[in-house]
């Protein structure tokens, strides 16, 4: 009789840790889902100092996965298949899409990446752990070529492009500012601050996040000597300084220039990034020939600059091209300003 209790007793037990086993790994399937996943890496991005990728990142997901994939985004992330990525990426290049679905095929891969490396890579955060990913399904899926771009605009078109751009709105002065300081990223330029302006020097400083940098490569502009690059960034700082002034004296307190952004309407949060590009969609819908965006416009100039003279090297610094290898990483300390101006 006392035996058969502890055989019952036992068989309760078992049962009970069965119970809470199971409970345990259906609350897990339920949180370390695919969607959870991308989510963790876009605030991996973020804490490295990479927000504008983190940015860029979650809209991808958020439009061409968390939404018409709602079913395979509640799925635990170790359970996906590569037959349910290529689905998801099939789904945006019959769009048409083909760099978003290179883009969207690129990120999913990252996340997979890091949740598999993080047991036994210190420097990858111990949440990613939990979601029990062992191997990448994304891997079997085939990468999408996309056509590189070659459209560089004449000199015709440039100059009608130019004139078309106005000498007071804020989208059109960060078009501007690019386009003469020799074809900057817009994204980067964006970020720029009214500290990041030394007068003296007519240098201005933007910080490169792009690539596999842990933090921001500082790329230093120098502009052309009294030119009109630098009538442009007087212009931005005079006015940010003219409203930070009325703020602080409708506030009470001391006026605090150095943490202004260059291209705002009040100084405390920066021009949205896209809206640059939308105003040259505009500007080329206006002007009725071959279509063209901003990176045509980078590589308009950089084009130009190569028919100068101006050598591979010297471009690459001041367009902040990926600057890797031992020779830069390691060695090359040199600033480049005047090759550069």
């Amino acid at each position: 009789m006392v035996r058969k209790e502890q055989e019952e007793k036992k068989a309760k037990e078992r049962a009970k840790a069965e119970r809470e086993t199971a409970e345990i790994a259906a609350e897990k399937r339920k949180r370390f889902t695919l969607k959870a996943l991308c989510l963790a890496y876009c605030n991996l991005l973020e804490a490295n100092g990479k927000s504008q990728s983190a940015g860029h990142a979650r809209s991808v997901f958020k439009c061409h996965v968390f939404t018409p994939h709602r079913s395979i985004a509640a799925q635990p992330a170790q359970d996906i298949t590569a037959h349910q990525i290529a689905t998801i990426v099939r789904k945006v290049a019959e769009q048409g899409k083909d760099r978003t679905a290179g883009i969207l095929r690129s990120y999913l891969s990252a996340a997979f990446n890091a949740a598999r490396k993080a047991p036994f890579d210190a420097k990858l955060p111990a949440d990613l752990i939990a979601f029990g990913v062992v191997s990448n399904p994304v891997e079997p899926v085939s990468t999408i070529a996309v056509q590189r771009g070659g459209h560089t605009l004449a000199a015709e078109e440039l100059k009608v492009y130019m004139a078309a751009l106005s000498q007071d709105d804020l989208p059109d002065l960060a078009l501007n500012l690019s386009l003469l300081a020799g074809g900057q990223r817009m994204a980067q330029l964006l970020r720029a601050k009214v500290s990041d302006y030394t007068d003296d020097t007519e240098t201005l400083r933007l910080w490169d996040g792009k690539g596999k940098r842990s933090t921001p490569r500082e790329h230093l502009l120098p502009l052309a000597p009294k030119g009109k690059a630098v009538s442009i960034i007087n212009k931005l700082i005079a006015r940010e300084k003219k409203q930070e002034d009325a703020s602080a004296k409708k506030e009470g307190r001391e006026p605090r220039y150095g943490a202004l952004w260059l291209f705002s309407s009040h100084g405390k949060q920066q021009l949205v990034e896209t809206t640059p590009g939308k105003r040259v969609s505009a500007i080329c819908k206006a002007m009725k020939g071959e279509p063209f965006d901003l990176r045509d416009i980078r590589r308009t100039c950089e084009t130009m600059l190569a028919e100068m003279g101006i050598s591979k090297d010297t471009r690459a610094q001041l367009l902040s091209h990926g600057l890797s290898g031992v020779q830069s990483a390691h060695y090359d300390r040199h600033s480049y300003t005047n090759e550069k101006r």
